[in-house]
């Protein structure tokens, strides 16, 4: 039995974003003060998550920052040919002086300066929501470089973001996935958004009801993965579009599947940046059973 039309017209509109705006801009302005203990000069703050992507459901209560130093970079250059990769060390042959590890300890002490009660998680500090702000995730990084080619005044690489979680390295695309997903949206006549918020809801819904175990589907996945489906299946009602996309994800070769930026697999074990396969597998097995039930 499927799930009602209008149930999933109301599951498709966007969330409340007035006072999201107003954390981000005034987050945004504290970190880009002068008075900050890094150089500014060399920062630059933007969102990514649900509220960037413009994905988000009334659900969503963290607003997800992005304070990242450009002076220095992290770099791969592991598919350029070996001519390419001597070419590059002989010229980036030295540390930078002022890297990731000092900007980290400098913007950590900041914040805390800014913000009562911050707390350091896996992988970003969260200020507590106060006085009409809501929560917030700051995610502490350095630019990162894939370079594919190198050559004399010309330079070919994607550029992201980098940070270490115990000791590994994670690199991250965020400004190529929110480009892609506007892309899709646009491409699909403002329907790839709405289906997102759809699959996120229906998420909630099932953590609510005990069906789907919390944390199984971040919405950087379920972005990712329907990001890979045709723009033809983005077209007639909702109930429409559902079956049409998640009978498309299901069937597809999951190996061959991207995430949304289109520079990391989707589905990968053993990846921090990937999609497990059995929580890709718990995610559509339940989807399917609620869709049914």
């Amino acid at each position: 039995m499927a799930i009602a039309e209008a149930q999933l017209e109301t599951w498709s509109q966007q969330g409340k974003t007035g006072q999201f705006t107003d954390t981000y801009n005034s987050i945004r302005g504290n970190l880009l003060d002068g008075s900050a203990f890094y150089p500014v000069k060399d920062i630059e703050v933007h969102l990514q998550g649900s509220y960037g992507n413009d994905t988000n459901v009334w659900a969503d209560s963290d607003v997800d920052v992005v304070l990242c130093h450009n002076g220095a970079f992290y770099y791969d250059i592991s598919a350029m040919s070996q001519a390419e990769q001597d070419a590059f060390k002989g010229v980036f042959s030295a540390n930078a002086a002022y890297g990731y590890n000092e900007f980290k300890g400098d913007a950590e002490r900041y914040i805390n300066q800014l913000y009562n009660g911050v707390v350091a998680g896996g992988k970003a500090l969260h200020v507590p929501v106060n006085n009409g702000r809501r929560n917030a995730d700051i995610l502490i990084c350095q630019q990162f470089r894939r370079y594919y080619s190198y050559q004399s005044g010309v330079h070919g690489y994607h550029s992201g973001v980098a940070f270490y979680v115990n000791g590994s390295r994670i690199e991250n695309f965020p400004k190529q996935h929110s480009d892609n997903c506007t892309a899709k949206h646009q491409a699909t006549n403002q329907n790839f958004k709405r289906v997102v918020r759809i699959f996120k809801n229906m998420r909630n819904t099932m953590i609510g009801k005990g069906l789907l175990a919390d944390k199984i589907a971040p919405s950087y996945f379920i972005e990712g993965m329907l990001s890979n489906v045709p723009n033809d299946k983005f077209v007639g009602s909702y109930q429409d579009m559902f079956v049409e996309c998640f009978n498309w994800v299901v069937n597809a070769d999951r190996t061959k599947l991207t995430t949304a930026s289109q520079l990391h697999w989707l589905v990968r074990d053993g990846s921090s940046v990937c999609w497990s396969t059995a929580s890709f597998d718990d995610f559509t097995a339940a989807l399917k059973e609620f869709w049914e039930s």
